[in-house]
């Protein structure tokens, strides 16, 4: 008998995939969480339904969040990971010699033992000695930092749930206060083509807009993402992703790589008409 996923991107689309079988299942504190092993995907884990990410695609999320923000600030030091639990964006960090200290802020302690048994390649960023994780709620933990980190990554899953203090007006501001005099936030911006999405897309930019001096929107394509175009925020209190990008000390470090380049990188922020039009509409508000 054939196995089959299925995820609602809408109540009209959903992606579908074959499965071979099912590697764990269970209920944490925070969410439903599930292992499985696809045909064309391999492994991927899915929290309350929805794919968080596959072997075959996850490299193309954590390396966005990671390279772009690098890539433009001359020198990070420390950094804030919220979310996480995967250990993959910390994993592109530790790349990093002049990174000194990642913090990793996950709720969820059950979501890093799974992925540990079942994605150790991915969990192993963990272990660097520069890493420290702690269990408990990011705006908790952000509400007492002020002026620590060069660069805050939040990889919170959604706007809801157990998360859903991650994308408020505080939150934004939380992380202004915790960011140093010329530090950046990238966050997870969400897909804009569907019209459900498109809300959420723009309640996002509007926070990050109005909470930075430069705030700006960036792309890349990732296949198990809602209709499989993904938007990333890039908040700064100084840095202009594009007109301070520099591509010549970046490539002086030889990071290792599958979808990040520098080429990428420029062409990353030029968004197609509707989906600049949909930002700046609110910016104009």
């Amino acid at each position: 008998m054939e196995m089959w996923f299925e995820e609602f991107h809408t109540p009209n689309v959903k992606l579908s995939m074959r499965i071979e079988k099912q590697l764990f299942s269970g209920n944490s504190d925070c969410q439903r969480i599930d292992v499985m092993e696809s045909v064309e995907f391999g492994k991927f884990l899915a929290l309350d339904g929805e794919i968080l990410f596959s072997e075959k695609d996850e490299f193309i999320y954590d390396e966005m969040v990671t390279h772009v923000p690098m890539a433009v600030h001359p020198k990070v030091q420390n950094v804030l990971i919220i979310g996480g639990g995967d250990g993959g964006v910390a994993k592109e960090l530790t790349q990093y010699e002049c990174i000194e200290k990642i913090d990793v802020v996950e709720p969820d302690e059950m979501l890093v033992e799974v992925c540990k048994e079942h994605f150790p390649e991915l969990t192993e960023g963990l272990s660097d000695k520069r890493v420290n994780v702690y269990y408990q709620d990011g705006l908790r933990f952000l509400r007492n930092k002020t002026e620590e980190y060069d660069l805050i990554i939040n990889d919170a899953t959604d706007p809801f749930g157990h998360t859903e203090g991650l994308f408020t007006k505080e939150f934004y501001g939380s992380c202004y206060q915790a960011l140093c005099g010329d530090g950046i936030m990238v966050y997870q911006h969400g897909s804009p083509f569907y019209s459900g999405d498109q809300s959420e897309c723009v309640k996002m930019h509007r926070k990050a807009y109005r909470s930075f001096p430069v705030s700006r929107v960036y792309q890349a394509h990732i296949p198990t993402c809602s209709s499989g175009y993904w938007l990333f925020g890039f908040a700064s209190k100084k840095y202009h992703p594009v007109d301070d990008f520099k591509p010549r000390e970046w490539k002086k470090l030889k990071i290792k790589t599958r979808y990040y380049t520098t080429n990428l990188h420029r062409g990353a922020f030029m968004l197609p008409k509707y989906v600049e039009e949909m930002l700046e509409s609110e910016e104009n508000k």
